[in-house]
């Protein structure tokens, strides 16, 4: 009898059993149209269409909403703005909870972020936090140094007038530079490329694909490999962050009463709601019942690196790439930033607000490459959307990618045309125009969105208005390539490189 018990094939009868009772319960259910699938595996044969691209081109088979069954998980798709809608305005309370894997859970202690955090109380605590404290216009730092770390690429540039430049590598150190630095302050030029190394390996990982998260039962046959490489990259963020909050916990007790804040970093507003291991408080005047540990702080800097730096960084370069492929379009950014502001004078941040085809052309790029275009979301409760059942746990993705381009919504859809936000009625990007939501909408629309902006805004236009800018020497606009790479944010798949020559009459000033 324990023989039997024990069986591979008494195991594998069970699976089989369990699977045939839920087929049996959700055949009644009328879930949204979608390709079919095999028993018990579903639509498993499709993960590599789990992309932005690959859920376009099943939407246009299957409609603005569309089902797929990938072994034990139901995925819902959501490709127009009427299912966006609905989904993040109407229903927004049933679907404000983001999906984790294995691998997201593990590298964010069990959710103990913001991005992957359930919807609760905590999650709204720690949204106001970074809402209010780390991406508030009132905190100087932030913004100076995004100006700051802006001049320090120009004049880089300036060096580099005349030769080649990769401007994708150019533009993550500069992002890079300016969220580790108002992450971590005075600590900002210590290790950063061990960091990165640390972000890298995580992008990775929260991206791999693990064929336990849809069948269960596959974790019979183990996967010491991938769980060792989960092991080694918390411990490193560990030996990492604990280090910098050892340094901040020395320096606020050896700050004096008096002191300004005026040069605290993100890591320092986070202490101030830090619950030590002895439930001591780091800072006694703060108010606020919220008690963080360490493995929220920990959780926290991961999500504005992770958040500031390459999503920003995708942003600035495909800005530039559209340009150079469009150089009709540079001409035209080129000679307003010309009218309104001369060249005997560089750019300031107060000029944006005269230069309104320049923005246009940001929001044109951030249509057709959302910095994240896929928005992943989870069913809190079983749901009926547009008469279609969708079952609690479900993940429904919001193809932002998708909405973008969607043909009949906007004219000429693939085409880069900033003109068309010269509209009186073209759309905005705040979330309440769901045919463009390059930063999401309702509970869980990105925090960071002025900080991001800003970043986008400044880098470009300082670009574009100190330099004249064409491709190396036998390239021309129609052979660059327009591809993406997916993982959580889609960057260029290959750099651009670019040459730079330096237009205005006046020297650069540092």
């Amino acid at each position: 009898m324990d023989c039997l018990l024990c069986s591979p094939i008494l195991y594998i009868f069970l699976i089989f059993l369990w699977y045939l009772v839920r087929i049996l319960l959700n055949r009644n259910l009328s879930f949204p149209p979608g390709p079919r699938g095999y028993p018990i595996f579903g639509n498993l044969n499709l993960r590599n269409e789990l992309s932005h691209r690959g859920l376009a081109k099943l939407a246009k088979q299957y409609g603005g909403l569309l089902h797929l069954q990938m072994g034990r998980i139901h995925i819902v798709a959501a490709s127009t703005s009427e299912m966006a809608r609905e989904i993040l305005q109407v229903q927004d309370v049933v679907f404000a909870n983001r999906p984790a894997n294995v691998a997201i859970s593990y590298l964010t202690y069990n959710r103990a972020d913001m991005a992957f955090a359930n919807y609760g109380p905590l999650w709204r605590q720690m949204r106001k936090i970074c809402v209010m404290k780390l991406f508030s216009r009132k905190r100087a730092e932030s913004w100076a140094s995004v100006r700051e770390e802006i001049d320090l690429m120009v004049q880089t540039l300036i060096e580099q007038s005349g030769s080649s430049v990769n401007v994708g590598e150019l533009v993550f150190a500069l992002t890079r530079n300016i969220t580790y630095r108002a992450a971590f302050g005075s600590f900002a030029r210590d290790n950063q490329d061990k960091f990165v190394k640390i972000l890298q390996e995580f992008s990775k990982l929260f991206g791999a694909f693990d064929i336990t998260e849809f069948l269960r039962w596959m974790k019979w046959f183990g996967n010491r490999g991938f769980n060792k490489r989960l092991e080694n990259a918390r411990e490193s963020l560990d030996g990492f962050i604990d280090r910098i909050i050892d340094a901040h916990i020395d320096k606020k007790k050896s700050q004096k009463q008096d002191h300004d804040g005026l040069d605290d970093d993100m890591v320092d507003e986070l202490m101030a709601f830090y619950s030590g291991e002895n439930g001591e408080r780091c800072n006694d005047s703060q108010s606020s019942s919220l008690r963080l540990t360490r493995d929220n702080i920990k959780a926290l800097v991961m999500d504005v690196m992770f958040g500031g730096t390459e999503t920003v960084a995708s942003a600035i370069e495909w800005a530039m790439t559209e340009l150079m492929k469009n150089p009709h379009e540079l001409r035209k950014l080129q000679q307003e930033l010309a009218d309104v502001i001369g060249l005997n004078r560089q750019f300031h941040e107060s000029d944006l607000e005269n230069l309104p085809y320049f923005r246009c052309a940001m929001k044109e790029t951030l249509r057709l490459h959302p910095p994240i275009p896929l928005l992943l979301h989870e069913a809190a409760a079983d749901s009926v959307v547009s008469g279609y059942s969708i079952p609690r746990d479900s993940r429904v993705m919001i193809n932002v990618y998708a909405i973008g381009r969607d043909g009949s919504v906007w004219s000429e859809p693939d085409e880069f045309r900033p003109g068309r936000f010269m509209l009186c009625k073209a759309p905005d990007f705040k979330g309440s125009d769901f045919e463009f939501l390059p930063f999401g909408s309702g509970r869980r629309s990105c925090p960071g969105m002025q900080l991001g902006l800003y970043a986008m805004e400044l880098a470009v236009a300082h670009m574009l208005h100190s330099f004249d800018w064409k491709l190396p020497d036998g390239v021309s606009s129609g052979d660059l390539d327009m591809t993406d790479m997916f993982g959580l944010t889609a960057p260029r798949a290959t750099r651009l490189i670019a040459v730079p020559s330096y237009r205005l009459k006046c020297p650069m000033a540092i």
